[in-house]
């Protein structure tokens, strides 16, 4: 068995919420040790081009912007190390982790900041314009901006489908929204806020068969009439998916506080605190509102603080 190691500070998780931690964790001199987790990198990896964080007029790619991060937190010594954790055990005074190969870590404080996963359909053509950048995006806010004067799809029946839907509206000439039900699951208001936008039409009880394109971009959707088994060609340049986030807090489920759909409780408002003293949060992992680079680099900022003050207090 190996040796348990010690440390002060251990940041699960990587993206903008687990870099800004580990910055300000070691500036503080606590030493942090983060893994970087499934996506090193996070959700931003899967971004092309990111125009809506401060400090970047011309804009910058997500897997640039997350190399720069890392690098930002190297420089003030933070272990950056590559792998995952599997299993933590919170139930005593001594945090326990351990990673993939078994290893077991032992921390005076811990920020979780694992992020959540865009739920996808799962379709070939769906991946492969999402990899290459060419359409697919699960966050009209951040990519609504690229389409502005074009014809969009969206897929989803529930509040933040129609949240996103009625955005895209204002930049695009033509958004079509697929429901795959007959009815949307969003609040009433939401729906009909979005049946009362002139430039959305509402496509219920429609599949899709597969995103169209020519091989570098999208250029429409084929889709099915789940009742009539009608089928045709929506034209679009943009292909947007919001049928929701798995937040990757399923580690954690024993410990700490979970909401219904698995995203982690903050203890107090207004801070970074689970349930469990000396473990925070960072990030989307416990963000179902906003799910921003820019807020989560900010929770990122508060966790560390929080776990600097937690340390001072016990006389770390």
């Amino acid at each position: 068995m190996s040796e348990i190691e010690k440390v002060n500070c251990l940041i699960i998780g990587s993206g903008p919420a687990g870099y800004t931690a580990a910055i300000y964790a070691a500036r503080a001199d606590m030493k942090p040790v983060m893994y970087q987790g499934m996506q090193p990198g996070g959700q931003l990896t899967t971004t092309n081009e990111v125009e809506n964080f401060p400090g970047y007029p011309d804009g910058i790619s997500g897997p640039e912007m997350m190399v720069q991060l890392e690098a930002q937190a190297k420089r003030f010594e933070t272990d950056v190390r590559f792998g995952f954790i599997t299993k933590v055990d919170f139930s005593g005074a001594v945090h326990k982790c351990w990673t993939e190969e078994g290893h077991e870590i032992h921390a005076n404080t811990i920020i979780i900041s694992t992020g959540a996963s865009a739920k996808y359909l799962g379709l070939e053509s769906e991946q492969k314009y999402l990899q290459l950048g060419g359409g697919v995006s699960a966050c009209a806010v951040c990519d609504g901006f690229f389409y502005r004067g074009q014809e969009t799809v969206i897929v989803g029946a529930g509040d933040s489908a129609c949240e996103e839907a009625h955005y895209l509206s204002k930049l695009c000439t033509k958004v079509t929204m697929l429901v795959r039900k007959e009815e949307f699951r969003a609040s009433k208001i939401m729906a009909e806020r979005v049946k009362n936008t002139k430039n959305i039409e509402i496509l219920f009880s429609t599949d899709t068969v597969e995103v169209l394109g020519d091989g570098n971009v999208v250029t429409g959707a084929h889709v099915k009439n789940s009742k009539t088994g009608e089928e045709k060609i929506i034209p679009c340049t943009g292909f947007f998916v919001a049928i929701g986030h798995q937040p990757n807090t399923e580690i954690f489920k024993d410990f700490i506080n979970l909401d219904e759909t698995g995203y982690i409780k903050y203890e107090q408002p207004g801070t970074s605190k689970t349930n469990v003293a000396g473990v925070f949060v960072a990030g989307d992992a416990a963000d179902k509102t906003y799910r921003q680079a820019i807020t989560a680099a900010g929770t990122g900022c508060m966790a560390a603080l929080d776990a600097e003050r937690y340390l001072a207090a016990l006389g770390h």
